[in-house]
C-alpha cells in the first residue's frame, strides 16, 4: 500500500513536468496568447494539487477508521461496543427490590421488584415471610424503607429470587 502511494506520486510528478515542459509554463489546454488564468500553468497545478489533498486526507480517515474499527455495528447514542455491553449486563444484579406493601386485596405482604437490564416490575407475593418482625418494624420497612432484621431479609430475598428466576425461565 506505501509503495504504491509513493508510485503513484512519483508518476504524478513526472506528469506535472510533462504538463509544464509542454505547456511553456503558460496555458495548459495549448492556446496560444491565452487570457483565462484559469488555464495557466501555475493556477491550475494549485487547483489541482489542493484537489490531491482532499484526497489523500479523505484515504487517510478511511484508512484511520479502519484500523480503529472493530467490525461492530455501531449505535447510535450510547457508550457500550458489543463486549462492555455483555460485560455491564453480567455485572448487573438480576433485580432491584423497589419496595414492599400490603396487598388491598389479599392483606398479605407483598414486594415490587424491577427485573435488572429491563423496564419489566413484578409484584411478588411474600406470603407469611414477614410474620417473625413487629408490627413497628413492618411498617417502618414498607413505608421508610428501613432495614428489617437480616433473617427477614433472607427470607424475602429467597422468595424474590425464585419469583425472579420462574419469571426469566418462561
Amino acid at each position: 500500500m506505501l509503495k504504491s502511494k509513493y508510485l503513484i506520486r512519483h508518476l504524478v510528478q513526472a506528469e506535472l513536468v510533462k504538463l509544464f515542459v509542454d505547456s511553456g509554463g503558460f496555458c495548459v489546454f495549448g492556446h496560444s496568447d491565452c487570457l483565462n488564468p484559469s488555464h495557466h500553468y501555475e493556477v491550475y497545478i494549485e487547483r489541482l494539487i489542493d484537489d490531491w489533498k482532499e484526497i489523500d486526507r479523505y484515504d487517510w480517515l478511511l484508512e484511520r477508521k479502519a484500523m480503529h474499527s472493530l467490525g461492530e455495528r455501531r449505535y447510535s447514542a450510547g457508550r457500550f461496543n458489543s463486549i462492555s455491553m455483555d460485560i455491564f449486563h453480567d455485572k448487573q444484579p438480576l433485580f432491584y427490590r423497589e419496595a414492599l406493601g400490603i396487598s388491598g386485596l389479599t392483606l398479605t405482604p407483598f414486594a415490587k421488584v424491577r427485573i435488572g437490564s429491563s423496564y419489566m416490575r413484578l409484584y411478588v407475593d411474600l406470603g407469611e415471610s414477614l410474620r417473625g418482625t413487629s408490627k413497628n418494624s413492618r411498617r417502618k420497612a414498607m413505608r421508610y424503607g428501613k432495614q428489617l432484621p437480616q433473617s427477614i431479609e433472607n427470607r424475602i430475598s429467597d422468595i424474590v429470587w425464585q419469583a425472579v428466576r420462574d419469571y426469566l425461565k418462561s
